[in-house]
Order: C-alpha cells, then sequence, then structure tokens
C-alpha cells in the first residue's frame, strides 16, 4: 500500500525527469571538475619505483610458473605410475 501511495504523490515526475535531463551539462562540468580535483591528491609512484614493483612482478610470474611446473610434472608421473600399476 505504501508504494502506491508513493507513485500517487509522484505527480510531478514528468517534470522532474526534464529537469534532470536539463542539468545534466552542469552536473558533467561538477563531475569533471571534481575529478580533476581528486587526480591532483593522488600520489603517483617515481619511475624506479614502477619498476621496481614491475621487475617483483614478472620474477614471481615466472617463479610461480616454474613452481607449478614442477608440481604438474611430479604429479603427472605419480598418476601415470598409478595407471600403469593397474593396467598391468
Amino acid at each position: 500500500m505504501a508504494k502506491a501511495e508513493t507513485n500517487i504523490e509522484n505527480t510531478g515526475g514528468a517534470s522532474n525527469v526534464l529537469a534532470n535531463i536539463a542539468s545534466w551539462p552542469a552536473r558533467l562540468k561538477e563531475y569533471f571538475e571534481d575529478l580533476k580535483s581528486e587526480m591532483h591528491k593522488v600520489t603517483w609512484p617515481s619511475w624506479n619505483q614502477v619498476r621496481a614493483t614491475t621487475a617483483v612482478v614478472i620474477a614471481a610470474v615466472f617463479g610461480f610458473a616454474f613452481y607449478f611446473m614442477l608440481v604438474d610434472l611430479v604429479l603427472g608421473r605419480a598418476i601415470q605410475r598409478v595407471f600403469e600399476m593397474f593396467t598391468k
């Protein structure tokens, strides 16, 4: 019942939609001004920090790839031996 009452009370909906459509350029301008203000507050890493963290990520990726390759190799051979044992 409360939903029906709010829908009945909201008879000026068309003018509200037109007001929202008319105000979008101002809202868009305000959004970009706020965005620019927030971007000035960001502390960006130095070039040396970016290179160092990139090197760490690349090394970690290769390290994990090597680890998973070894695990896959060991488990694959173990499973293959189990299958060979049961098929003989």
